[in-house]
């Protein structure tokens, strides 16, 4: 019984053995090794010739009204940055080198603070002109501060000189005992005020980052060759198929 079972099961002739697929690769492992050794090489070129890029950094502190409180919210910094003084100059830029910059500036708030961040992305060959651009776009944030702490100045004093008045005329009526009490407490407020008041601070200017921007060149490296691996592999199995498909037509 068994042996006629035996001779009931289909046999397939075109199974593939490990034996096969290892003489295949070896037949053809000339091909395998073309195909690793020009990726690797590739790899290891693109990773050597590739430019290095970092980080170029400005950072500024806005303009304080008292301890954690600024006189323009950083997100209304940023958006006049990225809307009025940066296209400003790139339209000025442009007029001049008959181009764009070559490289984007972008604007960063760090949370809960009054810190702005002008970060760029370049070559070091191009330096010089990031901190051109960042030292205008700068400049023109630092005249608007300092324009709104002047204003908010002047706003102040305007109000400590009119409740010094108040107080004076206050200090001759008998039952203004309240209102000269609210008037002292309103004073003392504005000038605490006044006097925490802190202009902005340009902490740097176009710093480089530690650390190259990108891939590391090993990492470059790593993945060249696991691509030869692959692609090495799949085309030797690939051109033993088309030999083999060659002799079959050429047998037809």
């Amino acid at each position: 019984m068994e042996d006629n079972n035996r001779r009931n099961q289909p046999q397939y002739d075109d199974e593939i053995s490990l034996v096969d697929l290892a003489t295949t690769f070896l037949k053809r492992r000339r091909v395998f090794y073309a195909v690793l050794f020009s990726t690797l090489l590739a790899g290891i070129a693109y990773a050597v010739l590739m430019p290095e890029r970092y980080d170029y950094v400005s950072l500024v502190k806005l303009a304080e009204k008292d301890s954690g409180s600024y006189i323009e919210k950083p997100a209304a910094i940023i958006a006049t940055l990225e809307n009025r003084w940066l296209p400003d100059y790139q339209s000025t830029y442009h007029a001049e080198h008959d181009g764009s910059i070559p490289f984007k500036v972008r604007f960063e708030n760090p949370e809960n603070t009054g810190l702005i961040r002008m970060v760029s992305e370049a070559s070091p060959s191009q330096r010089e002109s990031i901190k051109q651009v960042h030292a205008q776009l700068i400049d023109e944030l630092s005249q608007a501060q300092s324009a709104a702490v002047s204003s908010l100045k002047q706003n102040l004093e305007r109000q400590i000189e009119s409740l010094s008045s108040t107080i004076k005329m206050l200090e001759g009526s008998t039952d203004a005992g309240a209102a000269i009490a609210a008037a002292f407490e309103k004073r003392l407020s504005l000038e605490a005020t006044l006097n925490s008041m802190r202009p902005m601070e340009v902490l740097t200017v176009s710093r480089e980052s530690a650390e190259r921007k990108g891939p590391a060149r090993s990492l470059i490296v790593l993945l060249a060759g696991l691509l030869g691996l692959m692609g090495g592999v799949f085309l030797a199995f690939l051109t033993e198929f088309a030999s083999m498909v060659k002799a079959q037509m050429s047998e037809s």
